[in-house]
């Protein structure tokens, strides 16, 4: 890195996936976080799962040093705010309101994936020498050179969090539930740290899916059948199309996901009567299952809690994974020995009027959130010392 300080550090952005050096990409993301790989990225672009006419219209961040890749992030113009699971549909009302465009925005995020993770793929020096202030200018100065209001940078990890820290931008939190591993060597000795109640409860759940006549497959990587594919890829529509939405991602992609990430694509198909009637897609990290997409065509009682949740847990046992991030959406999953936990996102604001009423807002909004999350906390079914 040059002598000079950062000074000839310089920020620019990619239109596609392939104009980034692949060796570069992943010398700075490496390889165990599936939603980083350069090959992910890729998927979604060649499935056109991330264009221009989706509204994700690929812009990634390339940070320079005298010439040299640096830095890179994942990033997209904006015309809509669908897909990103941090809302702010209420602040692009209140532009509209006032005769004012929201979109594009510049997103610095994972497209149609609410988890957390390094959003700013830095080299470690790098890392070490830039400060927020410097972060946020080249974001606002990059954030109007593109036409876009505003940026926002969704689901960081505690290293990212540390250069964001800046009054002049806005901070949100959310909540979500994850499962923890507290050394567990089966589901029966999960089951054990439960409240009695809960403990029975959870049986009887799974009971009542076997009743039905219910089995389970797994399928992994390269060895699901492309039957079995297809028939995942239809449960996965079903949950969209019963909102009267349409799937974020297509079948081309999830295809692409196959051939070029295999490693990291663990599949449970359910079945009855000799065909399947539901499936789950999780993606495994280094120590995290990641369940992300799931669907079925009829209702059974339980079904979505014993494929996402009761099979995904005893999935990442057996995989050796000590994490089950299970995407937004929680109150069931509380109840099911999932623990709270805090997200954040940071959003670069241009409009100072604005700037100043969204801050005021996400102020309060972080109160609701923070009591959310310790009634949460307070709710776990975990049995009390001295409790059966």
């Amino acid at each position: 890195m040059s002598e000079s300080g950062l000074a000839d550090l310089t920020l620019e952005t990619c239109a596609s996936i392939t104009a980034i050096p692949h060796e570069d990409w992943q010398r700075l993301a490496g390889f165990t976080n599936p939603f980083l790989r350069y090959e992910f990225f890729q998927a979604l672009e060649a499935s056109a799962c991330t264009s221009v006419a989706s509204g994700w219209t690929p812009s990634h961040l390339v940070f320079r040093m005298a010439g040299t890749i640096v830095g890179i992030a994942p990033a997209f113009l904006k015309s809509h705010s669908m897909g990103e699971y941090v809302f702010d549909w209420a602040w692009a009302d209140a532009y509209q309101r006032h005769g004012l465009d929201y979109y594009p925005k510049l997103l610095i995020a994972v497209p149609f994936t609410p988890s957390a993770g390094s959003r700013l793929l830095l080299d470690p020096e790098l890392r070490d020498r830039l400060q927020p202030e410097q972060l946020h200018d080249l974001l606002d100065k990059l954030a109007g050179k593109l036409g876009a209001h505003s940026w926002h940078l969704l689901f960081p990890d505690s290293e990212d969090q540390k250069l964001l820290q800046h009054d002049r931008e806005l901070h949100r939190i959310g909540c979500q539930f994850h499962w923890h591993n507290h050394g567990y060597q089966s589901f029966e000795d999960f089951l054990a740290v439960l409240n009695s109640r809960k403990r029975k409860s959870i049986r009887k759940e799974r009971r009542q899916v076997a009743e039905q006549g219910i089995s389970f497959s797994r399928f992994h990587g390269r060895d699901i059948p492309d039957h079995v594919l297809s028939a995942f890829y239809v449960f996965y529509q079903a949950t969209y199309l019963k909102r009267g939405q349409r799937p974020y991602l297509n079948k081309r992609f999830f295809e692409l996901l196959l051939e070029q990430l295999p490693e990291h694509v663990h599949l449970i198909m359910a079945a009855r009567e000799g065909d399947m009637i539901a499936g789950a897609l999780f993606l495994a990290g280094e120590n995290t299952l990641y369940g992300r997409y799931w669907g079925c065509l009829d209702e059974y009682n339980h079904l979505h809690f014993e494929t996402c949740y009761y099979q995904g847990i005893e999935l990442a046992m057996d995989l050796d994974l000590q994490h089950i991030d299970a995407g937004a959406q929680g109150e069931h999953k509380l109840v099911r020995g999932f623990e709270p936990v805090i997200t954040h996102s940071w959003h670069g604001i241009l409009h100072s009027g604005f700037r100043e009423a969204i801050k005021n807002f996400t102020i309060e909004e972080a109160d609701h959130v923070l009591g959310y999350f310790n009634d949460a906390k307070s709710a776990l079914p975990f049995r009390q010392q001295g409790q059966d």
